[in-house]
């Protein structure tokens, strides 16, 4: 996926992707793509909140692709809504180069102790 993270914390994290090598057969960034960058900065920042000894794994996501794509690269950031001791939920809004908004994504995960 070409993912570089630049912020990571449980509150705000930031990572971006080319569009390049992850198009689609219409030359568009894949909407997939738009989820697997969105629900990485979710997952990490969740991770991050979880702390020692715990993890959390996603248990929904939801996404609206609003622009496409076409060239140069799309970033991530993700904004913490709610951090609970047993869930969290984070928005990741998701823009082009030129700072326009392609995709909004949320994802609520769960935080379980490691085993």
């Amino acid at each position: 996926m070409g993912m570089v993270v630049t912020e990571l914390s449980a509150e705000r994290a930031v990572a971006s992707i080319p569009v390049e090598g992850n198009r689609q057969p219409a030359g568009l960034l894949h909407g997939g793509a738009y989820v697997v960058l969105a629900e990485s900065l979710g997952s990490m920042a969740a991770n991050v909140h979880a702390g020692p000894g715990r993890y959390a794994v996603g248990i929904e996501l939801s996404a609206s692709h609003t622009r496409s794509a076409t060239s140069g690269r799309v970033t991530g950031t993700c904004t913490a809504i709610h951090l609970g001791g047993t869930l969290t939920t984070h928005e990741i809004v998701l823009t082009d180069d030129e700072g326009r908004r392609c995709s909004t994504v949320r994802i609520t995960n769960i935080i379980r102790d490691a085993r």
